[in-house]
Formats: C-alpha cells, sequence, structure tokens
C-alpha cells in the first residue's frame, strides 16, 4: 500500500484500491475498487525506478470491458493496472510480484485470449456529459439528451432512447488538438452519413478531463453488456431475424431510429413478404436448417 493506493492478493483474488491521494488520477478513483479473479491475469512484473517504482499488471486479451472501452484513449495515469510503488515499499512490491507469479504457475492459467468477460463493468446507472449534450445508460437502454449548444437539426429530432438489444457497438474518437471528438452508437440497421455535430445518434466530444472519464466508465458499463467480440457468432436464424427486424419498415431504419421519431411506422406488407421469399431461398438453399428457418420466419410473421 501507498498514496498511489493499495493492491492486496489472497492467492485468487487481486484486489486493487485507488489511493485518495490529490495526485491519484480522478479516473481511477471514479472506477473506485477493482476486483480480478486469477484467471484474468496474464502476467505481473515490478520496474524499478530511480525513487522506488511501478507494478504494472498484465490481463488477458478480452476479460476485462473496461481495457476493451478504453484501451489508447486515457493516459498511463488513469490506468487502474499499473501503481506507483515508494522507495521503502520495493521490496514488498518484488515480493507480491512472486507470489501472483506462483499461483499462476500452480493453477496453470494461461495467457491465451478469452471469449469471454472475467470481470463486470461499472455499475449502472451512469451519465456521460459530452459538449453538445449527455448520454445516460441504466442497464437496459442508452438515452440522449442535448443541451442548448447542439445543432439545429439533432435539436428537431428530439432526445433519443436506444434499447441495449438494438445497439450493435459504439464509436469513440478522442479530441485531438483542436479537433473535436465522438462518441457514435451504432444500431441495428442504420447508416451513419451525418457529420457528428449533425447525427442524432452521436456526440460531440471537447477533450475536457471530466468528459473523458465519464465517457470511458460508460462504455466501460456498455461494453460489458453487449456481446464479447471474441464470442461465437449467432445462429443463423438469429441474424435472419435481426436483419428481418431492421428492414421490416422498408426504410433501412431500425427500431429505436423510428422511436426517436416520435411513433413507430406500420409495417409493409410487401416488405415483409419479400423477406420471407428471401428467408425460402436460403432454406432451399440449405443455408439455414428446418429449425432456422422456422424460427426466422416466426420473427417475420409476427410483424404482420
Amino acid at each position: 500500500m501507498g498514496r498511489d493506493g493499495t493492491w492486496t492478493f489472497d492467492g485468487e483474488i487481486l484486489r486493487i484500491v485507488p489511493g485518495r491521494d490529490r495526485g491519484v488520477h480522478k479516473l481511477r478513483q471514479s472506477l473506485g475498487e477493482v476486483t480480478v479473479p486469477l484467471e484474468a491475469v496474464a502476467g505481473v512484473s515490478y520496474e524499478p525506478g530511480k525513487k522506488g517504482g511501478r507494478l504494472r499488471l498484465r490481463l488477458r486479451e478480452g476479460a476485462d470491458p473496461f481495457i476493451q472501452a478504453a484501451r489508447g484513449r486515457i493516459p498511463d495515469s488513469a490506468d487502474p493496472y499499473q501503481l506507483a510503488v515508494e522507495p521503502d515499499r520495493t521490496g514488498v512490491a518484488e515480493y507480491f510480484v512472486d507470489e501472483v507469479r506462483n499461483a499462476l504457475v500452480i493453477e496453470q492459467v494461461p495467457d491465451a485470449p478469452v471469449s469471454r468477460y472475467l470481470m463486470p463493468g461499472p455499475s449502472v446507472p451512469l451519465t456521460a456529459a459530452a459538449g453538445d449534450g449527455t448520454a445516460t445508460f441504466d442497464g437496459d437502454s442508452v438515452r440522449l439528451e442535448w443541451n442548448w449548444t447542439v445543432e439545429s437539426t439533432k435539436k428537431s429530432a428530439g432526445p433519443q432512447r436506444i434499447p441495449l438489444s438494438e445497439l450493435t457497438g459504439v464509436e469513440w474518437i478522442p479530441a485531438a488538438g483542436l479537433e473535436n471528438g465522438h462518441i457514435r452508437f451504432h444500431v441495428h440497421g442504420s447508416t451513419h452519413r451525418l457529420a457528428p455535430k449533425y447525427d442524432p445518434h452521436c456526440l460531440v466530444l471537447w477533450g475536457m478531463d471530466k468528459e473523458t472519464r465519464t465517457i470511458a466508465l460508460l462504455l466501460a458499463a456498455l461494453t460489458a453488456r453487449l456481446p464479447h467480440p471474441s464470442a461465437p457468432a449467432p445462429p443463423a436464424a438469429e441474424r435472419a431475424a435481426l436483419t428481418a427486424q431492421a428492414t421490416a419498415t422498408g426504410t433501412g431504419e431500425g427500431p429505436a431510429e423510428r422511436a426517436g421519431k416520435g411513433s413507430e411506422q406500420p409495417d409493409d406488407h410487401d416488405t415483409l413478404l419479400r423477406r420471407l421469399r428471401e428467408l425460402g431461398g436460403l432454406h432451399r438453399d440449405g443455408v439455414l436448417t428446418d429449425e432456422e428457418f422456422a424460427q426466422a420466419k416466426q420473427a417475420i410473421l409476427r410483424r404482420f
């Protein structure tokens, strides 16, 4: 333990608690205590320096949603898996590294990537403030609300609610120099042709420290609840159902986009019939099994 924080290892769990000193990055303090199971650890090292040194924990690729969301977008000082070691604690730090490494060997923990998150994301609800609005995530949906600086296009569209089931991914481009960044929410069936300041599924980022902190936490919570990037692809029936749902109105808009317009448009029966014929062709060609075809067909028939 030290001014920068405390790391504790009991043989199975590594607990990381950030310090409350003024020099500790506020993102680490906002993230709070992090509990890392041994199976999520790929390695640990102690790097000696002129005044003390630094502990550095390396996690298995894909184990932590926070790293997945924030990688390359936050400074090293905000990394919860680094700890500044004071000069009188260097011996303890070296002993700590030996103990964790021994446990990894004894438990035969591989350092290979994983296909599921081994750690939970931040608790919700969370709100992140951006340049032209805010994003709030309650665990079920993301709500975008605009402030007085928003462009008229977004203001006319009104607040946006995006159910988690409709979200396919999030794009985070940090601000760089004089260039604004953005965070864009991708939904099923949507195509983004508008610049960030006009896109109602997008928030403009100005690059302030508080903005970066809140965005990182919100995206980590979202990432933990979205499908893992290395998880197996959904079965063909599920893919077909999602495609049918996104194209049911014949507009190319997903349900979240239609909800943003204030009311749901009626289903286009010609479009639904065309989609049924497409599924029939996939079934005849052997792309879909009998069971997958039946499930996908029922998903479309429910739209009539």
